[in-house]
């Protein structure tokens, strides 16, 4: 007799989306978390000053609001509960200039002068296939497609260099811009194909059920799926670092919420010397560079259109974005970086005392990056905010040494899970029909597998669905 049925590592949604499938199926199943709270990467904590409670890693949540798995559980009963602001995304330009993705399609392109009738049809035509379209983006795409048709023509723009991409659709800076702002969250070079894949998924999602916050902060959002679980039966221990594999109860099956580096420590030696292989070949990307601030009032943009929105493009043109990342590939730290930024007291002023508000804001530099980069991130906003350095209270900062040390999964200060680069961005930990199991009843449930990065939980729910099915057959 095993001591549980499922035994998984990591509390992360990805994880506890893990727990949940197998508690709902009936197992007895316990979540192992090395901190002593629970979240991964969505906890939330006063990073800067009593009552300013600031998202330490993800903010907004375009995949989680969108997630199938979070949409079928009754998380809403357990505390969850999304906040959107006016818009989802702004991007302001120099000279006053700025472009808005509103949840609207139609408001979006007419504010896009000449591309207008190019953002429509393109837009309009991934929004109609986004149902058949949704259970590649959300899970393994080595497998047969349901629908490959619609997932061909998905293809034909998305497997495009966003910089290409922008440039045969679009005229108009803005347009332009709008879309290497979506794109650069893959963090690769513009130029690199999936690239314009990723920003028509971020603008898909947008308008269709926004970017969200959750209200009070991300932790709110793993505190409902770890208050789901317990009413499933399942059991939480934090605390508990797993360093070997006698260090865990014994299960049917062990699902890793963690990189590949941890399970080949932990369980190496009773994978199978093919999967070994495999998971020492997975290459991290790069680092993040993230500043939480402390604000005295709002920040004060010169086009007061961006106020409203959630998330902010922050970064300048598609020449500019494209120069950015390019120079990160490089292993160089941009001297004018694409910032991405959110205003989550937009949208729930309770993250904040009174008329004060809170900012989050991060940017992209090379892996184990040793660079202060808060003077240029703040330069940055400045640009398109004047006024708004003289506005800040207290500052938090956490490098890619702080962002590994704080969550030993982020490699280097790789958030994402892994690089998107090659085959990796859509087949990870590496291209396999089920890239979720790795052998003897070992599980890799984290965002180094698919669909990757981002608060859905759809990792977890997919991997535990594959460990059900494998001890039915």
């Amino acid at each position: 007799m095993h001591e549980y049925d499922g035994v998984v590592v990591g509390s992360g949604p990805n994880g506890l989306a893990a727990a949940v499938v197998l508690a709902e199926a009936g197992w007895r199943v316990i979540v192992l978390e090395a901190a002593p709270t629970l979240g991964g990467g969505c906890r939330t904590a006063e990073l800067t000053l009593p009552g300013f409670r600031h998202d330490v890693c993800a903010a907004a949540h375009p995949f989680g609001v969108a997630s199938p798995a979070f949409a079928a559980w009754p998380l809403r009963q357990h505390g969850l509960e999304w906040v959107e602001s006016e818009l989802p995304l702004a991007h302001p330009l120099d000279q006053g200039r700025v472009v808005v993705l509103d949840r609207s399609v139609e408001r979006t392109a007419d504010a896009l002068g000449d591309d207008r009738d190019a953002y429509r049809s393109m837009m309009g035509s991934l929004l109609a296939s986004w149902p058949k379209l949704e259970p590649a983006v959300m899970g393994p795409l080595v497998r047969i497609p349901r629908h490959p048709l619609a997932l061909a023509r998905f293809g034909l723009g998305g497997l495009q260099p966003a910089t290409l991409l922008a440039r045969r659709r679009f005229q108009s800076a803005e347009a332009r811009a709008l879309l290497a702002g979506l794109a650069a969250h893959a963090i690769l070079p513009l130029s690199r194909p999936w690239t314009a894949g990723v920003g028509l998924v971020l603008g898909a999602l947008a308008h269709r059920s926004g970017w969200p916050f959750v209200r009070g902060g991300s932790q709110g959002l793993v505190d409902a799926l770890a208050s789901y679980l317990r009413s499933l039966g399942g059991v939480i221990v934090t605390g508990v670092h797993v360093e070997a594999w006698p260090d865990l109860p014994s299960g049917r099956a062990v699902l890793f919420d963690t990189a590949p580096d941890t399970v080949l420590r932990v369980a190496g030696h009773r994978l199978p010397d093919r999967s070994a292989r495999r998971l020492g070949r997975f290459r991290h990307g790069p680092g993040a560079f993230k500043v939480d601030l402390a604000l005295d009032g709002p920040i004060p943009w010169a086009d007061p259109a961006v106020a409203g929105a959630g998330t902010v493009h922050v970064g300048g043109t598609l020449e500019e974005i494209a120069a950015a990342e390019r120079a990160v590939a490089r292993g160089e730290e941009p001297e004018h970086p694409f910032v991405l930024v959110t205003q989550p007291t937009a949208a729930d002023p309770t993250r904040a005392p009174n008329g004060q508000h809170i900012v989050w804001a991060y940017c992209h530099v090379p892996a184990r990056s040793t660079a202060a980069m808060s003077e240029r991130i703040e330069q940055q906003i400045e640009r398109f905010a004047p006024g708004f350095r003289r506005r800040i209270i207290a500052r938090h900062t956490m490098d890619p040494t702080g962002f590994e040390q704080y969550n030993e999964n982020y490699v280097g200060g790789d958030i994402a899970g892994g690089a998107n680069s090659g085959v990796q961005l859509v087949a990870r930990p590496s291209a396999r029909p089920n890239p979720y199991a790795l052998g003897n009843g070992i599980y890799l449930c984290s965002a180094s597998t698919p669909p990757g990065a981002g608060a859905h939980g759809m990792c977890g729910a997919n991997a535990a669905a594959r460990a059900l099915a494998a001890l039915d057959d």
